[in-house]
């Protein structure tokens, strides 16, 4: 065998080497990595939510969400010409989560979600109220974010983000979710 032959022989079996040692973790990161974002869209969510987010915060509710902002509400609006407060809770988990949740407020509390209290929502639960009159049935429903935020349609404003604290979230409390 020339030296060149000798030389090429080499060099073929150790990047075979090298790549049969690297294969399995390449392939095996690839199937456990999460999607790439952009962090100049995660950047724009933090601005349009008016809120900052950690580095282990789920980044895809949080652009996805802030995508919406100032939608206006509509009653049984499904996209971004309208949405009313369930469209919009259907409409971010089926596209963050890729859970099909149901249409109206109420079912989403039955049939979607175990109760969860106030003190333990996490990002992403179901929050809850009543409208004053029927105490025990849902007729809003928001997605909680992180320090007591959570963001919905209001049917006077559209898709914006609220405090839990405020005095009226506060008198028409029902109940947060965490769905199932």
């Amino acid at each position: 065998m020339s030296n060149f032959s000798s030389y090429r022989h080499s060099i073929l079996r150790h990047t075979g080497l090298i790549a049969m040692l690297l294969s399995p973790l390449v392939f095996s990161s690839c199937a456990t990595r999460a999607p790439r974002l952009n962090y100049s869209e995660l950047a724009q969510a933090a601005i349009r939510l008016d809120m900052d987010i950690a580095k282990d915060d789920n980044h895809l509710l949080y652009v996805e969400t802030s995508k919406w902002i100032g939608v206006p509400h509509r009653l049984g609006g499904t996209n971004k010409r309208g949405i009313d407060c369930s469209g919009f809770t259907s409409r971010i988990y089926k596209d963050v989560y890729h859970i099909q949740l149901k249409r109206s407020s109420e079912e989403q509390r039955r049939y979607n979600c175990k109760k969860v209290p106030k003190k333990q929502l996490n990002e992403g639960d179901l929050v809850f109220f009543h409208d004053g009159k029927n105490k025990q049935r849902a007729s809003h429903v928001g997605i909680y974010l992180k320090d007591g935020r959570f963001i919905h349609s209001s049917t006077s404003r559209g898709v914006i983000v609220d405090q839990l604290t405020d005095e009226y979230y506060q008198r028409h409390w029902l109940q947060g979710g965490k769905v199932k």
